[in-house]
């Protein structure tokens, strides 16, 4: 029997587009390697957000040829769209498949003899295309399912590859989501993470035209998922009525993630962000004060072009004023093609390290007192599939996406479970049932 294995690096939409090549896979009589065995394709589906995460990619392909000699080596992914030329010179890659031929990766694991040459398919995704629809039905031993409803981005900020690699923002109607959130809760799925690239942007493209806050309350009305979760939406598409649909729903998980990228106007101008420090302070402090409970993580690049000490410094005052729980922080890695690439005044790699550095621990304590909040109170936490292999227990999740350790039996995994919070030790929280 033919084995395969893949690699994922990037974003939920990435994670879901592997998810719906191993099902194409399967459904050909193709089953996945087991751990540290051959394979007889391998499959990466690379990322090109930051630097790292193309550095991180070439080196997983370069990984996959020495740990499966003789497999058939598949390039997908952002960065094979971007510059497949990169991974067709490598010896050993058989296909470089760009974002919108993904489809088409079960098809060509088929084609049998030696290629003398990388094939490579990719097209130019700078005009319109239609959303390509990649359904999944399973994912394998997750609680959560994500559910892809948006792809491309219409932003352009300078620093940014991921247009071009992704192309222009495009929607699944909403018939099509609803059905298949339907059909992953009939698979025992009780919370589904709604994805996409630009996901604000959902549903401009449609006809007719419709929105984010429609979808959300069309799936609250038309299935009985338990839990719905929103991936990162950009903050002037956070409107008004959303923020107060959310505020009142049982149903959507009070958890927004919302890049800011920087606290400093100047910097915000140059990133071609379309708002202020202060449009972004009060929108989070409106936030907060609306929705109950509410958790918020927050994007920043640290080091862009012209990031002074002082320009820095405001992005420290501003996280610290922020009632946010946690930040994803990122060096700043010029991106070929980009705005930014050509920007002078570069701030010195040790001056970003520590800058990131900063941040990351000013992160932690914002986790910590976020967590802190919710000692002795009574939270629904989502039950993994399986234990934390560290400390034995349980591992879920509040719907404000506290990871909590609950001590209990098998027959609490995959299901919701009332528990009360009772303390926090190194940083995890513990509670019971």
């Amino acid at each position: 029997m033919k084995s395969f294995v893949i690699t994922t690096l990037g974003c939920k939409v990435n994670r879901y587009e592997s998810e719906a090549i191993s099902e194409g896979l399967s459904s050909r009589g193709w089953h996945r390697a087991e751990k540290g065995a051959g394979a007889d394709l391998c499959i990466i589906n690379t990322c090109m957000v930051t630097g790292k995460a193309a550095t991180q990619s070439r080196q997983a392909v370069r990984q996959s040829i020495r740990s499966h000699k003789g497999s058939i080596v598949t390039v997908t992914g952002c960065h094979a769209q971007v510059a497949p030329e990169v991974f067709a010179s490598i010896p050993d890659v058989r296909y470089v498949v760009g974002n919108s031929f993904k489809d088409r990766i079960p098809r060509l694991a088929e084609q049998q003899g030696r290629l003398e040459h990388t094939t490579i398919l990719v097209e130019d995704l700078a005009r319109f295309r239609l959303f390509q629809d990649l359904s999944v039905t399973r994912f394998g031993k997750r609680t959560r399912c994500f559910v892809k409803i948006q792809d491309g981005c219409d932003a352009f900020c300078s620093y940014c590859i991921i247009p071009y690699a992704r192309g222009r923002s495009r929607s699944l109607r909403p018939e099509i989501v609803i059905d298949r959130i339907n059909r992953l809760k009939a698979q025992g799925y009780l919370e589904a993470v709604l994805c996409g690239i630009h996901m604000g942007r959902y549903g401009q493209d449609l006809d007719p035209v419709t929105s984010l806050m429609d979808l959300i309350r069309s799936v609250e009305i038309l299935t009985s998922i338990p839990r719905l979760r929103l991936s990162s939406i950009e903050p002037r598409e956070l409107s008004e009525e959303l923020i107060r649909y959310l505020a009142n729903s049982g149903q959507t998980c009070p958890h927004l993630h919302i890049p800011l990228q920087s606290g400093d106007d100047e910097i915000l101008k140059a990133m071609k962000r379309p708002y202020t420090s202060k449009f972004f302070e009060e929108l989070i402090d409106h936030i907060t004060h609306n929705i109950r409970h509410v958790a918020i993580g927050v994007d920043l690049l640290v080091g862009f072009p012209g990031e002074t000490e002082r320009a820095f410094e405001n992005t420290c005052r501003l996280i610290e004023r922020l009632a946010v729980a946690y930040l994803h922080v990122f060096p700043f890695s010029p991106q070929a093609g980009t705005p930014a690439e050509a920007m002078e005044n570069r701030v010195r790699p040790e001056i970003v390290k520590r800058r990131c550095q900063y941040l990351r621990r000013l992160s932690q304590i914002k986790r910590r007192k976020f967590n802190e909040r919710f000692v002795g109170s009574i939270a629904e936490v989502l039950i993994e599939e399986k234990r934390d292999t560290n400390t034995g227990y349980l591992k879920g999740f509040t719907k404000n996406y506290i990871p909590v350790f609950v001590k209990g039996n098998g027959e609490l995994l995959n299901q919701i479970v009332e528990v009360k919070i009772d303390r926090i030790e190194k940083g995890r929280v513990f509670a019971e049932p």
